[in-house]
């Protein structure tokens, strides 16, 4: 009889194409990936797997096994969310992506409270600005801030996303304080840039209703904190969320350029893959979020008064 976790690696091999990369997602050395595919592949006296140099690819067999593979995972995923619902303690790992920094300031101080809450939980926490495909790598809930466009996923509030477009003085110094939202079109602009980013594209508010413009510069960057030293450092304008750059508006290293027409606010959302029951531990997490943020965020608490007056 395979053992179950055997399935679990097996289809994660399965859904990466490598055996190294399945051991980086299920913190596994590949040499341990391998041994447990071939005790599978023995268990079953089949071959599961070709490999190659660079990738690694599913067998005939290998592909119809993946398939029954994942319908046991399944299965046995609702048995422990329903056991987890009747004794009302979370347990196990939750995998959970959010944008590096609103996950370093926001989330991550605060999960060992979490842990203490639940000491049967294990957290697992990617940081990266992309967006995470939460089917395909397994993430049990994501934090995503902005428009959303996963219509398969099950979305809650968590806290609403306040944004300005801001300068160093020493740059509104040199180049100017921008009147209109035109204005910006003769700005450098600093650009968060990753696959299916619109960052690009800055939506603001104007008497006649939103107005969007394709902005541009001379630097991006996939990373939103490198945005924010490039714009403390006087290389240009930046689009950022409150919650980043508090520190920055208080301390007057960072200033609020065209008041009037301020960028449509966005909001930040919890994100969980659609399935008939919903993990105890994801339901926990997302609760706690919501209890940590409470109904005035933390950042919002701790902006000086009058900041965002026009």
């Amino acid at each position: 009889m395979p053992h179950t976790e055997d399935l679990s690696i097996f289809a994660r091999v399965v859904e990466l194409g490598s055996l190294s990369a399945a051991g980086r997602d299920l913190r596994l050395s590949p040499a341990v990936v391998s041994n447990r595919i071939a005790r599978l592949e023995g268990d079953l006296n089949a071959r599961l797997l070709n490999r190659t140099t660079r990738r690694v690819n599913p067998t005939e067999e290998g592909a119809a096994f993946y398939q029954h593979c994942l319908s046991i995972l399944n299965e046995l995923e609702q048995v422990e969310n329903l056991l987890s619902q009747r004794t009302d303690e979370p347990r196990g790992p939750i995998k959970v992506s959010l944008p590096v920094a609103f996950g370093r300031q926001y989330v991550a101080p605060h999960i060992g409270a979490f842990l203490a809450r639940y000491p049967q939980m294990q957290v697992r926490l990617q940081l990266t600005d992309r967006f995470s495909d939460l089917i395909q790598e397994r993430i049990d809930l994501a934090i995503r801030i902005g428009p959303l466009e996963d219509s398969t996923a099950i979305v809650r509030n968590l806290a609403t996303d306040r944004r300005v477009i801001v300068g160093s003085p020493r740059y509104l110094k040199v180049r100017g304080v921008p009147k209109t939202p035109e204005d910006l079109l003769e700005h450098n602009c600093l650009l968060l840039r990753f696959p299916g980013s619109k960052q690009y594209r800055w939506t603001l508010q104007a008497p006649d209703g939103p107005q969007t413009l394709r902005v541009a510069g001379n630097m991006d960057s996939d990373n939103s904190e490198v945005l924010l030293d490039w714009c403390l450092a006087g290389h240009g304008l930046a689009l950022k969320s409150i919650w980043e750059i508090i520190d920055h508006l208080n301390d007057g290293s960072l200033q609020i350029v065209l008041r009037d027409f301020p960028p449509v606010s966005d909001a930040i959302h919890a994100l969980y893959p659609h399935g008939t029951h919903v993990p105890a531990r994801v339901r926990a997490f997302i609760d706690f979020l919501v209890e940590t943020f409470g109904p005035k965020p933390v950042w919002e608490r701790k902006l000086k008064a009058k900041i965002l007056d026009k």
